[in-house]
């Protein structure tokens, strides 16, 4: 077993979900790839007197039931599978597979079907609000790809972002909440980027791999109508088993009014799914030492609080946040 499979599912048992003993674990694992950590998570639940519930999940088979699936049936799978879910304590999901378009045939009409009637009721009403739960994916080729890496790269990048120390990176995350809990206006420009809003009188959340691995943010909300300006990524996004890339965002009073990107038709079909979809839902700065995308030779950038610069090129440069820079967490 590599060791760092190991290190990592003790800091998915231990630390994000902070398995207690008789607390029953739901470990939902998609595609054989995520077969080992599945393994060492069940160990590791035991280890610390949980009681593990291994589920697994093939794309392939999911995509083909997806394909024809009918709301009276996703009903009764969310009836089922709820039952289970509201008897859990904790819920652990990997999500692997080696295909990121395995789904990109299945019409927006019967993946919003699944969203509604399943995922929705078992995931968004029952697993989020009442169990301990962390989500991460598990590198694979499609993910290198997609990262213009080799395997054994990416493999290696996503060991050292998901197993750095979080207790560490929690205690440094403390000046940036008080920074940002007293904030009204940002502002971030780069490239193709000039975005203005508020976060006034918004909670400000620290994340330090409590449900989410890789971790390493501190999240508000913007003022819902105050987003005004233009935001544009340089990186893919997958979703829904499509890449999109090049995506460009128009903001007034803010409501996203323009969306361009590789498949601009395909991209507003998502921004058009409900009232809400093309609003901004959360405001959020990575601080994950071994994410470092922010730099010049990526484009760069700068985050602004009420007119004074605090980053700059991924990099605080403000003196009481600079314990957040890449040397200060590793």
């Amino acid at each position: 077993m590599d060791e760092r499979i190991k290190k990592l599912a003790k800091v998915l048992v231990n630390h994000s979900c902070r398995v207690q003993k008789g607390e029953k674990v739901y470990i939902h694992y998609v595609g054989y790839e995520t077969k080992a950590l599945a393994r060492q998570l069940i160990k590791e639940v035991y280890e610390a007197g949980g009681i593990p519930f291994p589920h697994f999940t093939d794309a392939q088979v999911e995509r083909e039931m997806l394909l024809h699936c009918t709301k009276e049936q996703l009903q009764l799978m969310a009836e089922v599978d709820g039952q289970e879910m509201s008897q859990m304590d904790c819920y652990i999901g990997i999500r692997g597979g080696d295909n990121v378009s395995e789904k990109s045939d299945v019409p927006a009409e019967k993946l919003n079907l699944y969203e509604q009637y399943y995922s929705t009721p078992v995931h968004g009403n029952i697993r989020v609000p009442k169990t301990k739960w962390v989500v991460l994916r598990y590198p694979n080729a499609s993910m290198a790809q997609l990262s213009n890496t080799s395997l054994e790269a990416f493999e290696d990048f996503y060991f050292d972002v998901c197993t750095l120390d979080y207790g560490k990176m929690a205690k440094a995350m403390e000046p940036l909440v008080k920074y940002m809990e007293k904030t009204d206006k940002v502002r971030i420009t780069g490239p193709g980027t000039d975005l203005t809003f508020s976060i006034k009188d918004i909670p400000v959340v620290p994340c330090s791999g409590e449900c989410n691995i890789p971790d390493g943010e501190v999240f508000t909300a913007p003022v819902r109508d105050s987003i005004n300006g233009t935001l544009s990524y340089n990186t893919p996004s997958a979703f829904q088993g499509f890449t999109y890339e090049n995506i460009c965002l128009e903001f007034k009073d803010g409501k996203i009014i323009k969306a361009t990107a590789n498949d601009t038709e395909r991209i507003n079909k998502v921004f058009d799914i409900d009232e809400g979809a093309r609003y901004v839902g959360e405001f959020a700065i990575g601080v994950n030492p071994y994410v470092l995308n922010q730099r010049p030779e990526y484009g760069g950038g700068e985050i602004y609080f009420d007119d004074v610069l605090v980053r700059k090129d991924g990099r605080f440069v403000v003196p009481e946040l600079e314990c957040l820079n890449p040397e200060n967490l590793k």
